[in-house]
């Protein structure tokens, strides 16, 4: 999906698309991806739903500058003047990783509604923060003066562990670009530098609040979030179905876009329009 339009959000750019017709669905990426992990996606989607997706403040083609907030505490507020622009009020909303904190988030502490709501290995529970995260998050200012070749490579090894299949340089291209330069390798840190449990914390005891039908997705092989936290989120949330993918990682929408497009089409067809 092309992000063909532009919305500002107190003085920032943000980048968003839409494609299709029908009932609106909205799809949010998680880190340190962007809307193009739903390249594969949308396109099936969108011929049962008019499809929204956008970059996170700080991502892909949305604004990056120094001094940005870019944390999970201002993109469920992101989300939520976005629903408001587009005149949302209650859509289908997929999202994966953080987008998944994101749409919780806003659920729960903004009070916006959705008919359905698809997580796929969301960031939802604390402890969260992968080994790189740990330690970028002590040194962000050591690693956004790394060389531009280590940078590179540092990136694209968290990326890779992402993933459960091997992705080829052209895929592999579009997750490392928006974060190469002199001005995404600062933002690759600066998002890692704003990551905070306090963000999930602030939801995790509320799950049971949730006012819609809710499906998990997680990638068997996962090894960014365990997929036994997949059945530890369902638990706190009253009637969450799940689904485990096999050959799958954490970037379920790479390793088996189908089993995504079909997940989301069974959430859609069980909820009356």
């Amino acid at each position: 999906m092309e992000l063909t339009e532009t919305y500002t959000f107190r003085g920032d750019r943000v980048r968003w698309g839409t494609q299709g017709s029908g009932e609106p669905l909205v799809l949010l990426h998680g880190t340190p991806f962007s809307s193009v992990v739903w390249r594969r996606i949308a396109p099936h989607l969108a011929h049962r739903r008019r499809v929204f997706a956008f970059d996170l403040l700080g991502y892909g083609r949305s604004e990056q500058r120094e001094g940005q907030d870019v944390s999970l505490g201002v993109q469920n507020e992101l989300f939520a003047a976005l629903l408001d622009h587009w005149g949302l009020e209650r859509p289908d909303v997929v999202a994966h990783d953080f987008g998944g904190a994101t749409a919780l988030r806003t659920h729960l502490l903004d009070g916006r509604d959705y008919r359905t709501l698809t997580l796929i290995d969301p960031v939802a529970l604390s402890p969260t923060g992968s080994p790189l995260v740990q330690a970028a998050r002590r040194h962000p200012d050591a690693y956004a003066e790394l060389p531009p070749y280590v940078h590179e490579a540092v990136v694209r090894a968290y990326v890779t562990g992402g993933v459960h299949r091997t992705l080829d340089d052209a895929e592999m291209r579009r997750y490392l670009d928006p974060w190469l330069g002199e001005v995404g390798q600062p933002a690759f840190y600066r998002q890692i530098a704003q990551m905070d449990d306090r963000y999930t914390d602030a939801i995790q005891d509320r799950l049971d609040e949730i006012r819609c039908p809710v499906t998990i997705l997680w990638g068997a092989q996962d090894r960014w979030i365990p997929v036994a936290r997949a059945h530890d989120l369902a638990a706190r949330i009253p009637g969450a179905a799940v689904r485990v993918v096999d050959g799958a990682g954490h970037l379920v929408q790479e390793d088996s876009p189908e089993t995504v497009v079909a997940t989301a089409l069974e959430a859609l067809d069980g909820v009356p329009v």
